[in-house]
């Protein structure tokens, strides 16, 4: 009795799916570097647009928000002390800028503790934790290596 070779054989069949399972591991652990690389990359550039608002703010009002009143008062007008001489109508930011890419909001201390700044901006990373180290490291306005 002749047989017919219509099918691949349930061995031929588990070989591929292992192969293609082993591509997809080594492709998914490349990707996923890069995107949380890219996101660290968007919050430096969204610290430099946030700092940029802070100067607007104070140009119009003569000085930066308070810790208290925080990056919300580059949003909404501020109603407690100090209150804004000028505050611009439309806003400095919008409401999605004063939050970093993994949904928390940023930090903002006036005046700053580091290095004699104005003020200290930054976001505790991928990790929500302050500190941490190479891909959980805090992103800073105060460290020029950081925001390059």
């Amino acid at each position: 009795m002749e047989r017919k070779n219509a099918g691949f054989t349930l061995i031929e069949i588990m070989i591929v799916v292992m192969i293609v399972g082993l591509l997809m591991a080594t492709l998914a652990t490349q990707l996923i570097g890069r995107a949380q690389q890219a996101q660290v990359d968007i919050a430096g550039t969204q610290l430099r647009q946030l700092e940029q608002a802070l100067e607007l703010y104070k140009l119009d009002n003569g000085r930066y928000p308070s810790s208290d009143q925080g990056l919300q008062a580059l949003v909404d007008e501020p109603s407690g002390d100090p209150v804004p001489r000028r505050w611009s109508p439309g806003g400095y930011a919008k409401r999605d800028q004063i939050q970093d890419p993994w949904g928390m909001p940023y930090q903002y201390r006036s005046p700053g503790d580091n290095n004699a700044r104005t003020f200290d901006l930054f976001s505790y990373g991928p990790d929500g934790q302050e500190g941490g180290e190479e891909e959980n490291a805090d992103i800073v306005n105060w460290d020029t290596g950081t925001l390059q």
